[in-house]
């Protein structure tokens, strides 16, 4: 039986919910210390797609790529309490306030470095900060793979193929493409599994080299002598340089993207009106709706 390399894409996000008015920077870029940090919903789904297909075909590694400052490391974290194998930190100032065209060209140069024959790249189908589900597809652009989107359930795995079940606008589509293939995948797909306690217990103290205090060696940590009997309690950490990256193609300098502004809207009942349906109703609905620019 065959067994696969999958990467699985994830992300720490800001926790939307709480959008306050200091969730913007004066230079455009979300102030991410300035807000909860939670595992991006549906990249939780991607990989319980991923720990599925490890299910069923022995041999089969599944690993988490990240990128961001050092307390993205938690996402790895998450993934190995759910059953992943392993994962990378991609942190570098110079990654700092990229878009999706230089976020997808930093995780595409990393994928080349650390799993060049990667089978399957499994992301969420968007994440809840930018909900602009560009990431996954120019992935596959970079790295001149096939791809699927809207992946609700990955049906078959044979062999060189995959058979996927995309939910979409109208309907459900079924589709084969052969691997190695990059899936983004739906909210609407199966929930990832809970954390597993014997796991928990085996990972709670992994940790990247960036968590570290600048003066603080993984010997000097309680229980510091388990990281030298205990390799994988180091999360692997690549930089910039160490992917070979091009720094005009990262960050803010790789970033053609710039927000304007991020607010949250919350309607309330004075707010609302209600209308009959009447042509003058409509009729003056339309022409306020216009006046606004909220249509036309």
């Amino acid at each position: 039986m065959m067994s696969y390399k999958i990467v699985v894409l994830a992300k720490q996000v800001p926790d939307t919910r709480n959008v306050g008015p200091d969730a913007m920077t004066p230079q455009g870029t979300v102030n991410r210390s300035a807000l909860p940090a939670i595992f991006n919903p549906e990249d939780l789904n991607a990989l319980e797609q991923a720990l599925r297909i490890k299910d069923q075909y022995p041999g089969t590694t599944v690993t988490v790529l990240t990128m961001g400052p050092a307390r993205a490391a938690e996402v790895i974290r998450e993934a190995l309490y759910r059953g992943a194998d392993g994962g990378y930190l991609l942190t570098d100032r110079a990654f700092a306030g990229a878009d999706t065209l230089a976020t997808s060209y930093a995780l595409s140069v990393a994928i080349q470095h650390f799993c060049p024959d990667v089978d399957l790249i499994i992301g969420g189908r968007q994440a809840i900060d930018g909900d602009t589900a560009q990431v996954g597809p120019q992935v596959a652009e970079k790295l001149a793979m096939n791809q699927i989107t809207y992946a609700e359930e990955i049906l078959k795995l044979d062999g060189r193929q995959i058979t996927v079940k995309r939910h979409i606008d109208g309907g459900v589509e079924t589709v084969l493409s052969p691997l190695p293939c990059v899936l983004t995948v739906n909210g609407s797909a199966a929930p990832c599994r809970p954390r597993n306690v014997r796991l928990v217990m085996k990972y709670k103290r992994a940790l990247a080299p960036l968590e570290l205090a600048c003066d603080t060696s993984y010997a000097d940590l309680p229980y510091g002598e388990q990281y030298e009997r205990k390799p994988y309690l180091k999360l692997p950490q690549l930089s910039c340089a160490d992917v070979g990256a091009d720094l005009n193609q990262c960050g803010l300098s790789g970033s053609p993207t710039k927000v304007k502004s991020v607010e949250n809207i919350v309607f309330k009942a004075k707010e609302s009106k209600q209308l009959t349906g009447s042509d003058e109703d409509i009729n003056g609905l339309v022409r306020e709706l216009l006046a606004s620019h909220t249509i036309g």
